[in-house]
């Protein structure tokens, strides 16, 4: 069987098994890569192997394997914003669920439920607009809620649909509350941990008291736990180390044995069967204590951030964590040591993309924000299982990909360029940074050239590449370069300026290169260039293509333009109702410039250059960038990995200009 019908067989396989109920609104399916940020777990307190997982993205995925493999179950409140660090599952009733969620860098946010086991959620109009940081079920009530905002606390006694503030409104000292614990015996008691110290209420919320005695001032509380067992002994984890009480927070002691440099504990959590284990997730990898605090062991590595740790109470040496960059890490030893366990879980923020020219259905992306677990990883059967190809990258962020006339793949990062050599990526060094000049052009007397001193590492952030024929371009924060040697070294292009320039597009003899707001282009290989003057209606360029046939196109907030005589006009196509532009890309093989967006828009545009024929597909997700792989396409989208089309939809055809 050739590669061809290899891609084919697994395609038709996999499509039937992502055929399932819960993905029956997504066109488009997703396959990887594995890992990224994973947020918090919560369990079916009936069935501890089954398991959800909240992300930074608004996605809850689960589990029904104890975390061995993950699905996506639904995205919550359909935004991507959404980071869902509170999840509580109902003892009573495991199919209604309860999530606190915040979003980065704003105020908003709101409690969610379901009634479905997760797969249909609502927003609670009471806690709507709020930042919930924090989230809590009373042991010995499971109707009784509390949760942690920015403006306070607040109690459900009904499940979590109707919320009251119990700590005082608008007060200064009890608000940013990140982290809450609920007393297991009584509900009364109830403990919040702030942005600045730990509070305690013991009749509900009527009364609150400050409980710092031992805890060094100003410490953000990440995490409060109360043993099940001995309620008067308390632990609370703070920027400044870890605390433990045995008198219900009257006096707390700091507990000594994690360096300093990983007080940021984001999560305490003791083993239901063992309560002298104690996990502290820091900031700088697990710790683990086997005798109530008094002594702690790093079993992972200082690299790894844990944000939750999850013990399966049927078998304690069943440990998960959720990670950022790394996504789920698994303990089959107690929490001695960890694999990844992210099959089917995916978060990855894709920007760039290249497939091999001679064997289509192997590509590559790059990813950003995963340092050493992202940078490059590549698919041998057009998008449906990955591995990661990152050696050598030293965790830099990948924001450009092509390949180089000898086969070879280069990778643009913000901090130069690299070229794979085998299976270990090399850092080009061989750049020539002094000023070019175009031949014949005059030098003024007393005009002094910039040369940049030989040897100087090549640090510039290389933001798009591009090739055409045996040249190879790059737009970086330094200049446009162009490499003539497979990508092995690279010179200043002449006849422009040397700054920022954020897009290059090429096809045979034709160049593009651009700014946010301004762009040049050359007919002649780069010999001569001129000035475009951008669209009217266009504020700034988000996206820049050329077609081979000396039309160039530009997409942005506004829309798609494209002109055919160097921009002296631009012209649209009504049937491509698209805005915030965020690619366009032409597809030499299919004749075809595909196009994608962002926002809240889901439809990947086609258009046909011969005959200026529409196609578009609603493929369900917000994508990056989409690419054609044999008679199928491909998606990125920027927060949840590849996507990938299960046969080609059949689209209405219409034609406009």
């Amino acid at each position: 069987m050739n590669r061809k019908y290899k891609f084919h067989a697994l395609l038709l396989a996999l499509v039937v098994v992502f055929s399932c109920p819960q993905l029956w609104a997504v066109n488009w399916l997703p396959f990887g890569p594995d890992g990224g940020d994973a947020r918090a777990f919560a369990a079916d307190p009936h069935d501890p192997s089954h398991i959800y997982l909240g992300t930074a993205t608004g996605w809850m995925y689960e589990s029904r394997d104890a975390g061995a493999s993950w699905q996506r179950l639904a995205w919550v409140g359909k935004r991507h914003d959404l980071v869902l660090d509170s999840m509580v599952v109902d003892k009573a009733n495991p199919r209604h669920i309860v999530v606190g969620a915040w979003v980065l860098g704003d105020v908003d946010g709101g409690i969610y439920v379901s009634n479905d086991g997760g797969h249909s959620w609502t927003d609670e109009p009471e806690m709507r607009g709020q930042s919930i940081r924090s989230l809590a079920e009373a042991p010995s009530d499971p109707n009784l809620l509390v949760a942690g905002s920015l403006k306070g606390v607040y109690r459900s006694t009904d499940g979590g649909t109707h919320w009251t503030l119990i700590s005082p409104a608008g007060s200064r000292e009890i608000h940013e509350v990140e982290s809450v614990a609920i007393d297991p015996v009584d509900p009364q008691i109830i403990y919040a941990g702030t942005w600045h110290l730990p509070w305690k209420t013991t009749d509900g919320g009527a009364h609150w008291v400050n409980i710092k005695e031992g805890v060094i001032d100003d410490s953000d509380v990440f995490s409060i736990i109360v043993d099940p067992k001995t309620p008067k002994t308390v632990y609370a984890s703070a920027c400044s180390g870890i605390y433990k009480s045995e008198n219900g927070g009257l006096r707390f002691q700091k507990i000594q044995g994690i360096p300093s440099t990983a007080r940021r504990t984001r999560v305490l959590m003791q083993d239901p069967k063992n309560l002298n284990i104690v996990f502290a997730g820091t900031t700088e990898g697990l710790f683990r204590s086997g005798d109530s605090g008094k002594t702690w062991l790093r079993t992972t590595g200082p690299e790894i951030i844990v944000n939750d740790v999850y013990v399966d109470p049927n078998d304690t040496n069943r440990v998960l964590l959720a990670t950022d960059r790394g996504g789920v890490l698994a303990s089959r030893d107690g929490g001695y040591s960890f694999i990844p366990s992210n099959t089917g879980f995916s978060t990855r923020q894709i920007v760039s993309y290249v497939a091999d020219q001679e064997y289509p259905a192997r590509i590559y992306v790059g990813v950003v924000n995963d340092k050493e677990w992202g940078g490059v990883f590549e698919s041998e059967n057009g998008g449906l299982t990955w591995a990661q190809k990152s050696a050598g990258l030293d965790g830099h962020d990948v924001v450009s990909l092509e390949q180089a006339p000898d086969g070879a793949i280069l990778a643009g990062t913000r901090h130069g360029v690299f070229r794979l050599q085998g299976d270990v990526w090399v850092r080009v060094d061989k750049i020539d940074l002094s000023t070019a000049m175009r031949r014949g052009a005059v030098v003024r007397r007393n005009v002094r050239l910039r040369v940049d001193p030989p040897g100087d590492p090549f640090d510039a952030n290389v933001s798009s590449l591009a090739r055409a024929g045996d040249t190879l371009y790059a737009a970086t924060s330094d200049g446009l370069l162009a490499s003539y040697s497979a990508g092995l070294s690279w010179k200043l292009v002449a006849g422009l300026a040397r700054q920022d320039w954020n897009f290059v597009a090429a096809s045979r003899s034709m160049i593009a290169v651009a700014t946010l707001n301004s762009a040049m282009m050359s007919v002649n290989d780069g010999k001569h260039w001129v000035h475009v003057s951008l669209p009217p209606a266009l504020t700034q360029i988000s996206g820049l293509a050329v077609d081979g046939s000396g039309g160039i196109w530009m997409g942005g907030l506004q829309g798609v333009f494209y002109s055919e005589n160097e921009g002296a006009t631009w012209q649209t196509l009504s049937a491509v109702a698209i805005k915030g532009v965020n690619s366009l890309y032409f597809d030499e093989g299919t004749q075809r410039m595909l196009i994608t967006a962002d926002g809240g828009n889901t439809i990947a545009y086609a258009v046909h250059l011969p005959d200026m024929r529409v196609e578009y597909w609603n493929t369900g997700w917000n994508l990056k960038l989409v690419r054609a792989v044999g008679d199928h396409l491909v998606g990125a989208t920027l927060y949840d990995g590849v996507v990938v089309q299960p046969r080609m939809v059949d689209s209405a055809d219409v034609h406009g200009h």
